[in-house]
């Protein structure tokens, strides 16, 4: 969950790192530090804090080397400090050493170490790797690039683990090393420079041209040239890949967070993701899949995994599958699926969701099911990222870069792709046409219903100023909506620290109704038909108890004694989670922005998941 940036080339490294850090700050933020070779010898500049406090720390240095690693931290080993922070440097300042990912072994290590006279300065795991390539790089005859890239691959074998790193070393000023294992790590191809990084939109400004490495691969940079290696130090090509993301999607355009941004830009995201997929008089088309009826119809369970937002997303899914393919599907948390001893067999279809392609469980759990013989579909909103390269089957959401922590145009683009899916299904296996019919109409007029939501929720950012201060907030719903009270829970809690919890409406007078108190916010969703009464019995119980009350209906409903009614377009009501969402993001936004809060980075989360 860190971010990692490098740069070779003719151009001053040092702000060229800073800008890669800043545009992967939404890794990890809790400290920063970056390399850079200077006349020979390494200038390590490191602190506490965000990456304009390092920026300001480097600019007194006024430092002219051309080939630097730098890095973004969210802490796991070692409390965040300057000692702890990346990069770091074995004990002859020879080797020094940006990673993003977790060393399991790194006591082991360390004693092996310490044995042969080493010795440790910070609390983290990745210490130990810049001392193992030292103590390797000691044992060889020669002091060559060979010798270099050796040390490396002999260290890389002993960790145990994920990894990917970016080694510099004083004794070979004209290249830097890198290797990836179970954490994302990209080379960016410029003129005459090459760049590296955890994620693609760090030096989207410089190139649209990456290299994509796989576990257990290893590159060897110069200012020119890239050199790819196996496991075993064999050569081995590799092409470009070139990435069409706007490079200013990754910038605030004028917006004062990204998250605003993001938010505002789900229209375009829905239009994006269904572009190629759906039009009203053709069958629905995937040109990754070649799913026939004979193979849907031996499907006999699927089961959908993810983590955080993207989960959400697929209970939504889950909902889709059920009342239109008629295909049992069970949704699961993907840190737990792989401890349950699932049932998996080859007549299971397992769908994975991952924004960024990384998550570490859901990647784990996906390896899990393909060894059951399950067939694995991934759906990610990152090419080339490493679930991408795992699964049997790949499609993609094309959201663009999400860059604030907390997800939003990602989780509409994931429930729009995925009843995009479902309409695929049900087409092959000729489930119900006429149904199917008004699904794609309904969602090909998505992205003008979410426009026009979103340019008229002045009511709602108005409701924020005055609920700010709320220290419990409960989110209601039953059937798809409880999905969207869950999604919009997560939301207030992350950005804005508030106590929040979301229930089912029916299981109120079962527990939860205890906490219910004067001024307490209650935020219900009622959006389904068959539902919409039992829900108002249920919120007539709280507002008995004192509570206010947010309701989010795509109803004309007139109850005097609700403290505010946002009402939204209507649309088919199995589609109703990706329109019911927005008003409660923007929610969420303007309650943090009202505390005064950081919204795009919130305390302790990063975007990219990489550990477990």
């Amino acid at each position: 969950m860190c971010g990692i940036v490098g740069y070779i080339g003719s151009r001053k490294a040092e702000p060229i790192l800073i800008d890669g850090l800043t545009k992967l700050e939404y890794r990890g933020y809790d400290s920063a530090g970056l390399t850079i070779l200077e006349k020979e010898n390494f200038k390590t500049i490191k602190n506490k804090g965000r990456v304009k406090e390092l920026s300001t720390l480097v600019k007194q240095e006024n430092l002219e080397g051309n080939i630097g690693i730098a890095h973004t931290r969210w802490a796991t080993h070692g409390k965040p400090s300057s000692t702890n922070s990346h990069p770091h440097n074995d004990n002859s300042n020879i080797f020094s050493v940006v990673h993003n990912g977790i060393i399991e072994n790194y006591h082991e290590l360390q004693k092996f170490l310490g044995d042969n006279g080493y010795h440790f300065l910070s609390e983290t795991d990745t210490e130990v790797i810049p001392n193992l390539i030292h103590y390797y790089f000691s044992e060889e005859k020669t002091e060559n690039q060979h010798a270099f890239l050796k040390a490396v691959n002999q260290a890389c074998h002993k960790l145990k683990g994920s990894f990917a790193i970016g080694v510099l070393c004083t004794l070979f000023p004209d290249c830097m090393i890198v290797v990836r294992k179970d954490s994302p790590l990209v080379i960016g191809k410029g003129d005459g420079e090459n760049f590296i990084s955890s994620d693609i939109p760090a030096y989207l400004g410089s190139t649209r041209d990456f290299y994509l490495l796989k576990d257990n691969e290893f590159a060897i940079l110069t200012k020119t040239d890239v050199q790819f290696f196996d496991n075993t130090l064999n050569p081995i090509s590799k092409t470009t890949t070139k990435i069409d993301w706007d490079a200013t999607s990754a910038e605030k355009n004028g917006y004062e967070d990204f998250m605003l941004k993001e938010i505002y830009e789900q229209p375009t995201a829905i239009r994006e993701t269904i572009r190629n997929h759906l039009t009203t008089d053709q069958p629905c088309q995937f040109k990754t899949l070649n799913f026939s009826k004979e193979f849907l119809s031996t499907i006999q369970k699927i089961y959908i995994v993810a983590c955080g937002t993207a989960m959400y997303a697929g209970l939504t899914a889950k909902n889709l599958l059920e009342n239109i393919c008629e295909i049992n599907t069970e949704v699961d948390v993907a840190s737990e699926f792989r401890y349950r001893n699932p049932l998996i067999h080859k007549n299971t279809l397992c769908i994975f969701i991952t924004q960024s392609g990384e998550t570490a469980d859901t990647i784990a759990a996906l390896k899990l099911a393909k060894s059951k013989g399950a067939t694995t579909l991934a759906i990610s909103n990152v090419e080339g990222s490493s679930i991408t390269r795992e699964a049997d089957f790949v499609i993609y959401t094309h959201a663009g870069p999400e860059i604030a922590v907390a997800s939003t145009k990602a989780y509409t683009s994931q429930i729009t792709l995925l009843a995009t899916l479902v309409i695929y299904f049900a087409e092959i296996l000729n489930k119900d046409e006429k149904l199917l019919i008004d699904l794609k109409k309904s969602i090909l007029e998505l992205p003008t219903k979410a426009e026009q939501l979103l340019s008229n929720l002045s009511e709602i950012e108005n409701f924020a100023k005055e609920t700010y201060q709320n220290k419990d907030v409960f989110f209601l719903g039953r059937g798809l909506d409880y999905n969207t009270a869950a999604e919009g829970s997560l939301k207030l809690k992350e950005i804005s620290y508030i106590h929040s919890e979301a229930f089912y409406s029916g299981e109120l007078k079962h527990g939860p109704i205890a906490l219910i108190e004067k001024d307490t916010l209650v935020i219900s969703i009622l959006t389904v038909p068959d539902l919409i009464e039992k829900s108002i019995s249920n919120i007539q119980e709280v507002i008995t108890r004192g509570a206010k009350t947010l309701i989010i209906t795509d109803k004309n409903l007139e109850h005097s004694n609700f403290t505010k009614i946002i009402q939204i377009p209507q649309t088919h009501p199995l589609l109703s989670p990706i329109l019911s969402i927005l008003p409660l993001q923007v929610f969420a936004y303007y309650i943090s922005k009202n505390k005064g809060l950081d919204v795009d980075k919130p305390r302790n989360l990063a975007k990219s998941v990489t550990v477990e």
